[in-house]
């Protein structure tokens, strides 16, 4: 039993796709930074409102 000579080598990685990982960390970090200050700008407000 021979192996087949057409299976793919897993170390090739032919399907991922180039990232830049610093690019996608920082943009996680800034999104969830601008989340977070919205959501707490917008408390602070309701409670000057409500207050």
């Amino acid at each position: 039993m021979d192996a087949n000579p057409h299976a793919n080598d897993p170390r090739a990685h032919i399907n991922e796709e180039p990232r830049n990982d610093l690019f996608d960390l920082m943009n996680g970090f800034f999104g969830m930074f601008t989340l977070m200050a919205v959501i707490f700008f917008g408390m602070v407000i309701i409670k000057f409102i409500a207050g």
